[in-house]
Protein backbone atom coordinates (compact mmCIF):
# COMPACT_ATOMS: atom_id res chain seq x y z
CA UNK A 1 0.00 0.00 0.00
CA UNK A 2 1.19 3.73 -1.13
CA UNK A 3 2.77 5.02 2.25
CA UNK A 4 -0.22 7.46 3.83
CA UNK A 5 2.27 10.32 3.98
CA UNK A 6 2.79 10.17 0.17
CA UNK A 7 1.05 12.88 -1.55
CA UNK A 8 1.30 11.69 -5.13
CA UNK A 9 3.80 9.83 -7.72
CA UNK A 10 5.40 11.24 -10.46
CA UNK A 11 7.68 9.82 -13.49
CA UNK A 12 9.11 11.91 -15.93
CA UNK A 13 9.81 11.27 -19.48
CA UNK A 14 10.27 12.53 -23.06
CA UNK A 15 7.81 13.89 -25.63
CA UNK A 16 4.96 15.85 -25.32
CA UNK A 17 2.25 14.49 -23.74
CA UNK A 18 1.36 14.62 -20.04
CA UNK A 19 -1.23 12.24 -18.18
CA UNK A 20 -2.86 12.43 -14.94
CA UNK A 21 -5.43 10.84 -12.30
CA UNK A 22 -5.62 13.21 -9.62
CA UNK A 23 -8.85 11.58 -7.95
CA UNK A 24 -7.02 7.82 -8.18
CA UNK A 25 -6.02 8.54 -4.33
CA UNK A 26 -7.62 6.97 -1.71
CA UNK A 27 -5.57 7.87 1.43
CA UNK A 28 -6.33 10.40 3.92
CA UNK A 29 -4.01 11.89 6.50
CA UNK A 30 -4.29 10.74 10.18
CA UNK A 31 -5.64 13.80 11.31
CA UNK A 32 -8.23 14.07 8.68
CA UNK A 33 -9.65 10.06 9.42
CA UNK A 34 -10.37 11.33 12.92
CA UNK A 35 -12.60 14.10 12.05
CA UNK A 36 -14.40 12.63 8.50
CA UNK A 37 -17.45 10.72 8.65
CA UNK A 38 -17.03 8.62 5.43
CA UNK A 39 -15.23 5.20 5.83
CA UNK A 40 -13.12 3.69 3.49
CA UNK A 41 -16.23 2.13 1.04
CA UNK A 42 -18.30 5.11 0.27
CA UNK A 43 -15.04 7.00 -0.15
CA UNK A 44 -13.77 4.58 -2.74
CA UNK A 45 -17.07 4.37 -4.60
CA UNK A 46 -17.10 8.28 -5.47
CA UNK A 47 -13.09 7.85 -6.28
CA UNK A 48 -11.44 6.99 -9.40
CA UNK A 49 -9.73 3.85 -8.74
CA UNK A 50 -6.97 2.23 -11.22
CA UNK A 51 -6.90 5.04 -12.98
CA UNK A 52 -3.34 5.54 -12.03
CA UNK A 53 -2.38 1.86 -13.21
CA UNK A 54 -3.82 2.68 -16.34
CA UNK A 55 -1.16 5.34 -17.33
CA UNK A 56 1.55 3.37 -16.43
CA UNK A 57 2.80 3.02 -20.04
CA UNK A 58 3.00 6.61 -20.59
CA UNK A 59 5.97 8.36 -20.11
CA UNK A 60 5.11 11.40 -18.07
CA UNK A 61 2.43 10.89 -15.39
CA UNK A 62 1.10 12.12 -12.01
CA UNK A 63 -0.80 10.02 -10.14
CA UNK A 64 -2.64 11.49 -6.87
CA UNK A 65 -2.74 9.68 -3.99
CA UNK A 66 -4.86 11.61 -1.18
CA UNK A 67 -8.35 10.89 -1.73
CA UNK A 68 -10.74 13.73 -2.58
CA UNK A 69 -12.77 13.91 0.21
CA UNK A 70 -9.74 15.54 2.34
CA UNK A 71 -9.27 17.72 -0.87
CA UNK A 72 -10.45 18.11 -4.26
CA UNK A 73 -7.62 18.77 -6.73
CA UNK A 74 -10.18 19.61 -9.51
CA UNK A 75 -11.78 21.82 -7.91
CA UNK A 76 -10.81 25.67 -7.03
CA UNK A 77 -8.76 25.93 -3.92
CA UNK A 78 -11.99 27.98 -2.31
CA UNK A 79 -13.99 25.20 -3.01
CA UNK A 80 -11.13 22.11 -2.73
CA UNK A 81 -12.96 21.15 0.52
CA UNK A 82 -16.52 19.41 0.79
CA UNK A 83 -17.90 21.28 3.45
CA UNK A 84 -21.80 20.22 3.23
CA UNK A 85 -23.29 17.36 1.78
CA UNK A 86 -23.94 19.04 -1.61
CA UNK A 87 -20.91 19.50 -2.79
CA UNK A 88 -20.49 15.79 -2.36
CA UNK A 89 -22.91 13.71 -3.50
CA UNK A 90 -25.35 14.13 -0.69
CA UNK A 91 -22.54 12.42 1.59
CA UNK A 92 -21.50 13.75 5.01
CA UNK A 93 -17.66 14.17 4.84
CA UNK A 94 -17.18 15.21 8.12
CA UNK A 95 -18.39 14.82 11.63
CA UNK A 96 -18.48 18.40 12.19
CA UNK A 97 -16.95 21.11 10.19
CA UNK A 98 -13.63 20.23 9.79
CA UNK A 99 -10.33 21.95 12.06
CA UNK A 100 -8.07 24.64 11.19
CA UNK A 101 -5.39 22.64 10.76
CA UNK A 102 -6.74 19.97 8.77
CA UNK A 103 -7.85 22.75 6.42
CA UNK A 104 -4.78 24.08 6.18
CA UNK A 105 -2.68 20.93 5.59
CA UNK A 106 -5.42 19.88 3.12
CA UNK A 107 -4.85 23.63 0.74
CA UNK A 108 -1.07 22.68 1.28
CA UNK A 109 -1.24 19.62 -0.81
CA UNK A 110 -3.54 21.37 -3.07
CA UNK A 111 -0.94 24.62 -3.69
CA UNK A 112 1.92 22.36 -3.81
CA UNK A 113 -0.06 20.01 -6.31
CA UNK A 114 -0.55 22.96 -8.61
CA UNK A 115 3.47 24.65 -7.95
CA UNK A 116 4.07 20.93 -9.19
CA UNK A 117 2.00 20.68 -12.44
CA UNK A 118 2.97 24.28 -13.09
CA UNK A 119 7.02 23.49 -12.70
CA UNK A 120 6.04 20.53 -15.21
CA UNK A 121 4.39 21.85 -17.47
CA UNK A 122 6.45 25.22 -17.72
CA UNK A 123 8.79 22.91 -18.85
CA UNK A 124 7.30 20.66 -21.30
CA UNK A 125 6.07 23.89 -22.55
CA UNK A 126 9.97 25.18 -23.57
CA UNK A 127 10.82 21.88 -24.90
CA UNK A 128 7.77 21.27 -27.39
CA UNK A 129 5.87 24.09 -28.92
CA UNK A 130 2.57 22.42 -28.28
CA UNK A 131 1.65 19.55 -25.50
CA UNK A 132 -1.40 17.52 -24.56
CA UNK A 133 -2.48 17.22 -21.18
CA UNK A 134 -4.65 13.41 -20.72
CA UNK A 135 -6.46 14.25 -17.28
CA UNK A 136 -7.99 10.92 -16.90
CA UNK A 137 -10.90 10.05 -14.28
CA UNK A 138 -14.16 7.42 -14.08
CA UNK A 139 -17.75 7.68 -12.90
CA UNK A 140 -20.12 5.42 -11.74
CA UNK A 141 -23.23 4.54 -13.30
CA UNK A 142 -24.92 2.20 -11.19
CA UNK A 143 -26.07 4.90 -8.73
CA UNK A 144 -28.90 3.33 -7.57
CA UNK A 145 -27.01 -0.02 -6.08
CA UNK A 146 -25.16 -2.57 -6.93
CA UNK A 147 -28.32 -4.82 -7.98
CA UNK A 148 -30.04 -1.40 -9.64
CA UNK A 149 -30.18 -0.76 -13.57
CA UNK A 150 -27.36 1.30 -14.46
CA UNK A 151 -27.84 4.52 -16.24
CA UNK A 152 -28.66 3.73 -20.14
CA UNK A 153 -25.98 4.03 -22.04
CA UNK A 154 -27.30 7.38 -23.87
CA UNK A 155 -26.81 9.07 -21.04
CA UNK A 156 -23.40 7.11 -20.07
CA UNK A 157 -20.77 6.60 -22.68
CA UNK A 158 -18.03 4.18 -21.92
CA UNK A 159 -15.88 7.34 -22.52
CA UNK A 160 -16.73 10.84 -22.15
CA UNK A 161 -14.36 13.47 -23.51
CA UNK A 162 -14.95 16.79 -21.66
CA UNK A 163 -14.17 20.18 -23.14
CA UNK A 164 -15.60 22.86 -21.69
CA UNK A 165 -12.32 25.28 -20.91
CA UNK A 166 -10.83 23.88 -23.84
CA UNK A 167 -10.69 26.59 -26.74
CA UNK A 168 -12.06 23.86 -29.07
CA UNK A 169 -11.73 25.00 -32.71
CA UNK A 170 -8.13 25.78 -32.02
CA UNK A 171 -7.85 21.94 -31.15
CA UNK A 172 -10.42 20.22 -33.44
CA UNK A 173 -6.99 19.16 -35.77
CA UNK A 174 -6.20 16.84 -32.93
CA UNK A 175 -8.97 16.66 -30.41
CA UNK A 176 -11.12 15.30 -33.81
CA UNK A 177 -9.08 12.10 -34.53
CA UNK A 178 -8.24 11.36 -31.08
CA UNK A 179 -11.80 10.35 -30.81
CA UNK A 180 -11.86 8.52 -33.91
CA UNK A 181 -8.46 6.40 -32.55
CA UNK A 182 -10.50 5.71 -29.83
CA UNK A 183 -13.27 4.74 -30.95
CA UNK A 184 -12.07 2.10 -33.47
CA UNK A 185 -9.54 0.50 -30.91
CA UNK A 186 -9.69 -2.89 -30.38
CA UNK A 187 -10.67 -2.77 -26.70
CA UNK A 188 -10.61 -6.59 -25.89
CA UNK A 189 -12.51 -7.86 -28.65
CA UNK A 190 -15.16 -4.36 -28.47
CA UNK A 191 -15.38 -1.06 -29.79
CA UNK A 192 -15.90 1.74 -27.45
CA UNK A 193 -18.72 4.45 -27.40
CA UNK A 194 -16.85 7.65 -27.20
CA UNK A 195 -18.63 10.69 -26.90
CA UNK A 196 -17.96 14.33 -25.90
CA UNK A 197 -19.59 16.40 -23.19
CA UNK A 198 -22.55 13.72 -22.50
CA UNK A 199 -22.31 12.95 -18.66
CA UNK A 200 -19.52 15.74 -17.81
CA UNK A 201 -18.39 18.82 -19.71
CA UNK A 202 -14.79 18.91 -18.56
CA UNK A 203 -15.38 21.41 -16.08
CA UNK A 204 -12.41 21.01 -13.57
CA UNK A 205 -9.69 23.07 -12.06
CA UNK A 206 -6.83 21.45 -13.59
CA UNK A 207 -7.84 21.95 -17.47
CA UNK A 208 -9.09 25.58 -16.57
CA UNK A 209 -5.47 25.69 -15.00
CA UNK A 210 -3.54 24.61 -18.13
CA UNK A 211 -5.41 26.60 -20.48
CA UNK A 212 -5.46 29.75 -18.87
CA UNK A 213 -1.58 29.03 -18.07
CA UNK A 214 -0.17 28.32 -21.72
CA UNK A 215 -3.13 29.75 -24.14
CA UNK A 216 -2.41 28.29 -27.83
CA UNK A 217 -0.07 25.89 -26.60
CA UNK A 218 -1.50 23.36 -24.56
CA UNK A 219 -4.70 20.73 -24.96
CA UNK A 220 -5.85 19.78 -22.19
CA UNK A 221 -8.42 16.96 -22.68
CA UNK A 222 -10.48 15.59 -19.50
CA UNK A 223 -11.16 11.86 -20.20
CA UNK A 224 -13.65 9.89 -18.34
CA UNK A 225 -14.04 6.34 -18.29
CA UNK A 226 -17.46 4.74 -17.28
CA UNK A 227 -16.60 2.27 -14.47
CA UNK A 228 -16.77 -0.77 -16.68
CA UNK A 229 -14.08 -1.51 -16.06
CA UNK A 230 -14.76 -2.47 -12.12
CA UNK A 231 -17.57 -3.39 -10.11
CA UNK A 232 -18.09 0.20 -8.17
CA UNK A 233 -19.75 -0.87 -5.48
CA UNK A 234 -17.04 -3.97 -4.39
CA UNK A 235 -14.15 -2.18 -5.57
CA UNK A 236 -12.89 -5.47 -7.51
CA UNK A 237 -10.93 -4.77 -10.76
CA UNK A 238 -11.95 -6.90 -14.13
CA UNK A 239 -7.98 -7.54 -15.15
CA UNK A 240 -8.68 -7.85 -19.02
CA UNK A 241 -10.45 -4.15 -18.94
CA UNK A 242 -8.08 -2.59 -16.87
CA UNK A 243 -4.88 -3.81 -19.24
CA UNK A 244 -6.94 -2.92 -21.89
CA UNK A 245 -7.33 0.49 -20.84
CA UNK A 246 -4.11 0.41 -20.11
CA UNK A 247 -3.39 0.04 -23.64
CA UNK A 248 -6.04 2.28 -25.17
CA UNK A 249 -3.91 5.07 -22.88
CA UNK A 250 -0.85 3.81 -25.10
CA UNK A 251 -2.56 4.58 -28.21
CA UNK A 252 -4.11 7.62 -27.52
CA UNK A 253 -0.55 9.11 -26.20
CA UNK A 254 1.09 8.20 -29.45
CA UNK A 255 -1.28 9.00 -31.83
CA UNK A 256 -1.50 12.61 -29.93
CA UNK A 257 1.87 12.81 -29.97
CA UNK A 258 2.04 11.88 -33.51
CA UNK A 259 -0.50 14.19 -34.46
CA UNK A 260 1.82 17.57 -32.98
CA UNK A 261 4.35 16.56 -35.25
CA UNK A 262 2.25 18.42 -38.25
CA UNK A 263 1.75 21.67 -36.11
Amino acid sequence: MTDQQTWWTHQRGPGPIVATAIHDGHNVSSAALTEMALDDDARLREEDPFTGEALKDLPTYTIARRSRFEVDLNRARETAIYRTPDQSWGLRVWRAEPSEAVCRDALAYHDAYYAHVASLLDDVARRHAHFVVLDVHSYNHRREGADAPPTPQADAPDINIGTFSMPRQDWAFLLDPLIEAMRRYDFAGRTLDVRENVAFQGKGEQTRFVHERYPGKACAIALEFKKFYMDEWSGEPDPSALAAMRGLLKHVADTAAALLTRT
